[in-house]
């Protein structure tokens, strides 16, 4: 499965860190694996440089835009993997708009995408939801940055294969 991700500030990744160590027994995301997906992009048997190609093309003239991470929430009851899922939340319009586009484009994988999407950056996934549910009281500075630019990311190699300039 490829993704079309959403790069953002080491604020981020640094933020998402220090708010992990409170839930020891969940799983941490470590830096470098944090990601904020705008769009998975499934190659259904295809090439990976096909479906590179075509998502280039949706992304002709896109607008580069906005994005803050505001505050943090959880998926209590995650459609897949162990929960809880506690993530830092994220702001954009232009996200939704973008993640909009891509799903006319490439089909939305059912419950996480489409309306069900909820752009977040998560901090910890697993362990004790009472922990976990103590950091939804969490007050955290705001990050805000401008999005110029979305990764291509290949889980199956856990690597970045590519990126694409916004109009900015």
């Amino acid at each position: 499965m490829f993704s079309l991700n959403v790069p953002f500030p080491g604020e981020v990744s640094r933020l998402a860190t220090d708010l992990a160590r409170p839930v020891p027994s969940a799983t941490p995301r470590q830096r470098g694996e944090q990601t904020l997906v705008a769009k998975r992009l499934a190659t259904d048997g295809r090439s990976p440089a096909v479906v590179e190609a075509r998502a280039r093309e949706v992304l002709v003239s896109e607008p580069a835009f906005a994005a803050r991470v505001a505050g943090v929430d959880w998926f209590e009851e995650p459609t897949s993997g162990p929960g809880p899922v506690v993530y830092l939340t994220v702001e954009s319009p232009g996200l939704r708009d973008l993640h909009a586009r891509l799903c006319e484009a490439f089909d939305p994988v059912p419950e996480v995408e489409g309306d069900d999407y909820t752009p977040h950056v998560t901090i910890a996934r697993g362990g004790d939801p009472d922990a976990a549910r103590r950091l939804l009281d969490r007050e955290i500075e705001p990050v805000e940055w401008a999005v110029d630019e979305l990764a291509f990311y290949d889980a199956q190699r856990h690597l970045e294969s590519g990126r694409v300039a916004l109009d900015g």
